[in-house]
């Protein structure tokens, strides 16, 4: 199935599910589809990726989160991101996704999605995001904050997650110095 027949057929479900807040955890079941499968008869890699996406819009959409932002000329984009996969998927199997705000600091805001197939984890994901202006250049997290309201008092970005995103961006900048001498 091609993504954006899945990303329609999406949309129409996501009307009839209740809402929720942008930092509840959305829960959106998925089955695996022939286009899904790599060579191995597995789920692809990259289309966990894929949809990731529909997970956070699953998110975003259901909380109104998506409203205000493309009301403000807003939109997200991903900077940086981290999966690790536990086991596979086949083809016709049914899964869930999990995606939930874990917190911020003060360029980005991160989502952990996680995805099973009844208790089992399947894979789970770290998403460092972003907000770009329509109009060019970033938005402020405590932009975001004022907009969405205030996180839950217990919210906490866990350390392992500053040590990525500390590791992951000095080695972007290693390799961006790296190109620069070419």
């Amino acid at each position: 199935m091609n993504m954006y027949l899945r990303l329609l057929l999406f949309l129409l479900r996501v009307r009839a599910k209740s809402p929720l807040g942008i930092w509840d955890t959305s829960r959106a079941s998925f089955r695996v589809n022939p286009a899904d499968l790599d060579v191995q008869r597995h789920m692809n890699n990259g289309r966990y990726l894929s949809i990731m996406d529909l997970g956070r819009m699953d998110l975003m959409l259901r909380s109104g989160f998506w409203k205000r932002i493309t009301d403000a000329g807003w939109y997200p984009v991903v900077a940086g991101q981290t999966i690790t996969y536990r086991r596979s998927l086949t083809l016709g199997q049914r899964f869930e996704l999990a995606t939930r705000v874990i917190g911020y600091d003060e360029r980005w805001i991160y989502m952990e999605q996680v995805f099973r197939r009844g208790d089992t984890v399947i894979a789970d994901a770290i998403v460092r995001a972003r907000f770009l202006r329509s109009s060019g250049g970033s938005v402020d997290v405590q932009e975001v904050l004022d907009l969405v309201g205030q996180p839950p008092a217990d919210l906490m970005l866990p350390d392992w997650v500053e040590t990525w995103n500390r590791e992951s961006s000095a080695h972007s900048r290693a390799l961006a110095d790296q190109n620069r001498g070419r």
